[in-house]
């Protein structure tokens, strides 16, 4: 493997916690479940398109019972590589499929713990505010919006997460939607933006999230939702988040065999609408404290099933919508720490593709913190230098320069340490490498204080590239509820 950048894109298949004999047990489970206990899908008008594919359906039960013919089908429909592009160039593309490694935000939260650590509703200018951050920290790959805008009218939730978001970052983009009619509002602002509804299934900037509800549940209106996005030909993913021990077995393998079974039949069911739709296989998988009953996000058990779906994945060939960089802790601290870190570097080196909710999330996601995306953006870094690894070629064994500068020598001055200061090593922004004197000397700060520095000086200086202001009155004239925030440029 040699990968010459700290980019996202890069590729990984360092680690393997499955043999493919017990992939293959975990796909014969699945096709098992889907075609003797079925999926329940509640729409009429779904099952109806599902059964005029050959499914068997039950509509009394309103049941799929998927076999491993439809299944391998859809798979073999679904694109292996699905691309959600840059608004403005092909720099922030993220290209998904096979090994290749994205980390990124996630969530909704509805908390966040502003720089003055006071813990408070998020609004619109967080979106906003948390776009912008992520457009200037160079390892989160893309922006899963992760926060609800709380003084948004209910009915316009959708769109202004989707406008404020775009509005502050170049980057991908992806989130879910509340309402049937919240994401026509959203596909129709993008498609303005993009020049049309063919130019944005074309080059698509956003992709949206639906869910399917554990054990083996997909209600009305998320299937709906799937209907229309299938329709439109934007990426979609399916959060998929089982609980171990609550509503998924309690056991990793009983966990992954169910993931894997609602996976496919998502997938299955959005190729049977449209053959060919980007769609991501997609595992959110998690697990329950058996002391507390608390839904656990940052739990070793997370990491080890997300790197586990990344092998899954691989198996069908699918691109992958994962997850990992979370954390179950209340504010940025040791707890939040360890948790990002191990369950961020795992899927990653399993080569899982589009990582999501590693950046900024707190509290199980139910609370964000602008200090803690500077601290991902470096967990992150740390990361993609894992996964980079070690290059092995003639300038990297450096023979003649070991040659040259002989014993007792020094390679400070030397020209090929002057060559890779900037690039073998990774730099984090927002800690502490000094001496502790220079520590002392520079007021003692910890990782939090530098971090919420950092965010500030982000926040205060970086200038994203926003919306054409042209293109922005026109949206703006139709839907009269998006709150824009103060601009500081």
């Amino acid at each position: 493997m040699k990968n010459d950048t700290l980019a996202g894109g890069l590729e990984s298949d360092i680690l393997k916690f499955l043999t493919l004999k017990q992939i293959t047990a975990i796909h014969r489970a699945s096709m098992r479940v889907l075609g003797e206990t079925g999926f329940h899908i509640d729409s009429v008008k779904l099952l109806e398109r599902v059964e005029n594919q050959g499914v068997i359906v039950d509509f009394e039960q309103k049941k799929a019972f998927f076999d491993e013919v439809v299944i391998k089908e859809a798979i073999a429909s679904n694109p292996s590589r699905v691309t959600i592009y840059g608004r403005e160039t092909d720099e922030h593309n993220v290209v998904l499929g096979g090994n290749r490694v994205y980390l990124g935000t996630g969530g909704t939260a509805v908390n966040i713990l502003d720089v003055d650590r006071v813990r408070r509703p998020t609004t619109a200018a967080d979106v906003a505010a948390t776009a912008k951050l992520v457009d200037a920290l160079e390892n989160i790959h893309f922006f899963v919006i992760p926060c609800h805008p709380g003084d948004s009218a209910a009915e316009n939730t959708d769109v202004n997460r989707f406008f404020n978001a775009i509005n502050n970052t170049t980057k991908p983009i992806m989130g879910g939607c509340l309402s049937l009619d919240g994401l026509e509002r959203v596909i129709d602002m993008a498609a303005t933006i993009a020049g049309g509804k063919e130019a944005l299934a074309k080059r698509p900037f956003i992709a949206t999230i639906s869910s399917v509800i554990s054990p083996l549940t997909m209600d009305r209106q998320h299937a709906e939702m799937v209907m229309r996005v299938a329709d439109s030909g934007i990426p979609m993913a399916f959060s998929i988040a089982p609980i171990a021990g609550a509503t998924s077995p309690i056991s990793l393998a009983g966990t992954l065999v169910q993931m894997n079974a609602e996976a496919l039949a998502a997938i299955t069911i959005a190729q049977i609408i449209r053959p060919g739709t980007p769609s991501l296989y997609s595992a959110v998988p998690t697990i329950m404290d058996m002391k507390t009953s608390s839904f656990l996000f940052g739990s070793m058990e997370s990491g080890i099933m997300n790197a586990a779906a990344a092998q899954l994945a691989q198996y069908y060939d699918l691109p992958l919508y994962s997850t990992g960089g979370i954390s179950d802790a209340k504010q940025p601290d040791l707890q939040a720490g360890y948790e990002k870190a191990f369950t961020a570097v795992l899927p990653a080196l399993a080569g899982a593709n589009f990582i999501h909710e590693a950046a900024g999330q707190l509290d199980s996601g139910m609370t964000i913190s602008y200090a803690q995306f500077v601290i991902d953006n470096d967990i992150n870094g740390c990361v993609m230098r894992g996964v980079r690894g070690i290059e092995i070629d003639e300038d990297t064994l450096a023979v003649e320069v070991i040659t040259k500068i002989g014993p007792k020598g020094n390679f400070l001055g030397d020209m090929h340490t002057a060559m890779r200061a900037r690039t073998e090593f990774y730099y984090p922004r927002a800690a502490t490498r000094k001496g502790y004197d220079g520590w002392v000397d520079e007021g003692s700060k910890d990782a939090w204080t530098l971090a919420e520095e950092e965010a500030c000086r982000i926040l205060d200086t970086h200038h994203p590239r926003h919306i054409d202001p042209e293109l922005v009155s026109q949206i703006l004239k139709k839907e009269a509820g998006i709150i824009v925030p103060c601009q500081t440029e």
